[in-house]
């Protein structure tokens, strides 16, 4: 990762802030984007003072002309961009015939029109170089149903096969697109779901009312677990994988 340019989405917490630094520490340089500008300084700050080259461009990705003006403002202050990660995404829980018009669009807002405007935005820049890779951080709600989780798993499913779609439609040029499908990770967005410590047992241990098995592994994923898959895929280990989609779970699909 060495020299390399990233820029990673949703870099203010959790998973993204997870890829952040683990792309900085093996020396990329890294432009960190999130909507909460005084966190995303915060974590910014944080990173760069132990000499990690860690950049903030504060942006809103639901705005297609924002990402576009964003992704310019990166290539202009840092050099041309090798890498993208999707990493941003928000979560409404609701049974599906009880979700709020606001909670649908909010949901695909980031979760898939924020990839497919930051996705188009990159690519279409890493064409001409006819180099690049991107990583979209899933879920593996994408492909095994959750109850309450509807719009975030149909985002997630729709995100999923974009980026397979992208990656088939790029491959042409050397640009990889993959995926990495997480479980449940140890972040506000999953304790945010729980009322109390039973909502971690259950997790781990499976809730047969919800149709949930539990995680077999016994742990919870750490952000920095799912960093690491991202970092593999980006990197040139993986450089004749594309289109796919890497499942970081514990066990909790069952490998399906």
């Amino acid at each position: 990762m060495r020299g390399k340019i990233a820029l990673v989405t949703g870099a203010a917490g959790g998973i993204g802030e997870a890829v952040v630094r683990a792309l900085s520490e093996r020396g990329a340089l890294v432009a960190a984007v999130d909507k909460h500008g005084d966190r995303l300084h915060e974590v910014v700050a944080e990173l760069t003072s132990t000499g990690l080259q860690v950049h903030a461009f504060p942006a809103d990705i639901t705005s297609s002309a924002e990402a576009e003006r964003l992704v310019a403002e990166v290539e202009d202050a840092l050099g041309p961009l090798d890498h993208l990660v999707n990493a941003a995404g928000v979560l409404r829980l609701a049974k599906a015939r009880e979700l709020t018009d606001a909670d649908w669009a909010a949901t695909f807002a980031v979760n898939t029109t924020g990839v497919f405007f930051m996705s188009r935005a990159v690519v279409n820049r890493m064409v001409p170089r006819r180099s690049g890779a991107v990583v979209t951080v899933a879920s593996n709600a994408a492909s095994t149903a959750r109850m309450d989780m509807s719009a975030y798993s149909a985002s997630k499913a729709a995100t999923t096969m974009f980026t397979k779609c992208l990656g088939l439609e790029v491959a042409q040029y050397g640009i990889r697109c993959n995926l990495v499908a997480p479980g449940s990770t140890e972040t506000p967005m999953l304790t945010s779901m729980w009322k109390d410590e039973s909502g971690r047992t259950a997790t781990l241990e499976g809730s047969p009312e919800a149709y949930r098995v539990g995680i077999p592994l016994g742990k919870l994923a750490r952000p920095c677990d799912v960093a690491e898959a991202v970092v593999f895929l980006l990197s040139d280990q993986a450089g004749h994988i594309t289109m796919h989609d890497l499942t970081v779970d514990g066990g909790a699909t069952l490998g399906v």
